[in-house]
């Protein structure tokens, strides 16, 4: 009967609700019991039926199972969603003829194989086009408010910073054109001057090809199955704090991890990242919209490219949660972050379920949606060197900061105002070791991890890059970094993804101290004040920074 048992969840997890892709949604929100007196009924169930009758080329399951319809709705079940599920079993366990359900009424229903009909499903692509300029586009660059927002102007000004043609939106009747073809745009680039379009006909990529504003094409995704939006929520495994959740210091466990950079002397002096704007670009925020920890954390909004126009982000990854966390938690004697008191966006660019080069492309469009609303920091705990298509994996010679597209966006943010911190990696126990994009991007903080005293952790990756540029930038604790999880528990973990947003958070709170100074100048006296600025190496880096140091480093400045 055990293997009767695992046919049976089998197909009610994957047959019923492919079938009914509502149900299981539906019943984690109104029914979260359902699950579990299913699978208690299947416990119950088990005890009743011998192995060997599954040896049969027909299964009956006697009437002492299902005495009465009373007894069904003990497990919150009846007649029909008994069929609905025995059926799936029938139809997915091989040699079985026919299964006989006997009911304590004397019904009998013989359930025998259907053929299931499955609608063809047509394999959908995306590919980038690269557009050979910007001409006809209606802008221009002396009225950047009709596309930039007053924050995103009011920080080019701050900088002395002029807009540029990169800045133009696309030209729309370029993208008109394209669309007439049946394609869909999906996500456009002003800064590469590139679209991304989805389309299931291939040889409209030849018809977009030959048009005269085209200048390349190139495949950025296939998908051969079907893809199943991230719409299950999760909010219901969210617990409450309780005493055992507070600490007797201010910053909870994560004291240890700001203490290193020197960060509290900056906290201590009333700077906290107030009057910055962080971006957080990761592959999604599980609960975070419901988390008790992120109930004084100002989220000014959010925005999802990989299911454009949803909110499925928070339904999607935890791992942008617990990135936020050590960067805008702010529940005193629990968690603090590193900059508690500034505002960010969330942004999904990374989808988990497959790793393809349009994945590029969804950054590149969250980092120029984060420019167009005013955002002066981005943290994005990303990076790529292997794809699902091993034609695009990267090789080492082009970490150079220009050849992927994801670090030649990433190499012009500081050109916008911006300053980026990216995880370098976690290779460094691999054949590979290096870092990946855009860690190598010029003008950016890739940001390695060490231990709480200091030691390299082994999987943190090194550089430099291909032109000989010094990586990671600086380092900071991500072995046994503090985050907060899905479910508001305080844990610890590892990776460079953690120890660059708490290097970020503090990127943020000495740009509120600093605020005269530039994206380049900010950057200049974090690496300035690492300790091995005298004597970097492709493990440290610069070393790990002193904040209070940079901070008094800055206020020479001007």
């Amino acid at each position: 009967m055990r293997k009767l048992l695992i046919i049976v969840m089998l197909a009610f997890s994957a047959g019923v609700m492919a079938q009914n892709p509502n149900v299981i949604e539906q019943l984690m929100k109104d029914e979260p019991e359902f699950i579990l007196n299913f699978v208690s009924f299947m416990k119950d169930l088990e005890e009743g039926v011998e192995d060997n009758s599954l040896k049969s080329d027909t299964v009956t399951i006697d009437r002492s199972m299902f005495p009465n319809d009373e007894y069904l709705a003990t497990y919150g079940m009846n007649r029909d969603s008994l069929l609905t599920i025995f059926q799936m079993v029938v139809n997915q366990n091989e040699g079985m003829e026919k299964l006989i359900l006997k009911f304590g009424d004397a019904t009998e229903i013989g359930i025998k194989p259907v053929a299931e009909t499955k609608s063809k499903y047509a394999p959908l692509y995306k590919y980038r086009i690269y557009l050979k300029d910007k001409k006809g586009n209606g802008f221009s660059k002396r009225h950047p408010e009709e596309f930039l927002s007053q924050k995103s102007i009011d920080r080019r000004k701050r900088q002395k910073i002029k807009i540029k043609d990169s800045d133009l939106p696309l030209t729309a009747s370029y993208l008109s054109e394209i669309r007439n073809t049946g394609a869909k745009v999906v996500n456009v680039s002003k800064w590469n001057n590139t679209v991304v379009v989805s389309l299931t006909d291939t040889s409209v990529v030849d018809v977009i090809a030959g048009m005269p504003f085209v200048t390349s094409t190139r495949k950025v995704a296939e998908y051969l199955k079907p893809q199943k939006p991230d719409t299950v929520s999760h909010a219901h495994w969210v617990k409450p704090f309780t005493a055992n959740d507070s600490t007797s210091n201010l910053y909870g466990k994560a004291y240890t991890q700001i203490k290193q950079l020197n960060g509290v002397a900056l906290h201590d002096r009333g700077f906290k990242g107030q009057g910055v704007t962080v971006a957080v670009i990761d592959a999604g925020f599980c609960n975070q919209n419901v988390l008790p920890i992120f109930s004084n954390v100002n989220v000014l909004g959010w925005r999802d490219f990989v299911e454009p126009y949803t909110d499925h982000l928070f339904n999607a990854s935890s791992h942008g949660t617990n990135v936020l966390s050590c960067i805008g938690a702010n529940t005193p004697n629990v968690m603090i972050g590193t900059a508690p008191m500034a505002s960010f966006w969330l942004l999904r660019a990374e989808d988990e379920h497959s790793e393809q080069l349009v994945e590029e492309d969804n950054w590149a469009a969250a980092v120029e949606f984060a420019d167009s609303v005013g955002v002066d920091v981005v943290n994005s705990s990303l990076g790529y060197v292997n794809f699902d298509n091993k034609a695009d994996n990267n090789e080492y010679s082009e970490l150079d900061g220009k050849t992927a597209l994801i670090s030649r966006t990433a190499s012009m943010m500081a050109s916008k105002g911006m300053i980026l911190c990216n995880s370098a990696g976690n290779s460094g126990d691999e054949r590979w070791k290096k870092i990946g994009v855009p860690a190598d991007a010029d003008n950016i903080l890739a940001v390695g991890a060490i231990d709480s005293i200091g030691r390299n952790a082994t999987f943190s990756s090194v550089g430099y890059s291909a032109d000989g540029r010094v990586k990671p930038d600086v380092v900071a604790m991500g072995y046994l970094a503090v985050v907060a999880d899905i479910k508001g528990d305080i844990n610890r973990t590892f990776g460079t993804s953690f120890s660059s947003p708490i290097l970020c958070g503090m990127v943020a709170t000495l740009w509120s101290a600093l605020p005269k100074l530039n994206a380049y100048e900010i950057m200049d006296i974090i690496r300035q004040s690492g300790d091995r600025y005298d004597k970097p190496d492709n493990v440290f880096g610069y070393g790990i920074p002193d904040f209070e140091k940079a901070y008094e480093m800055g206020k020479a400045l001007h």
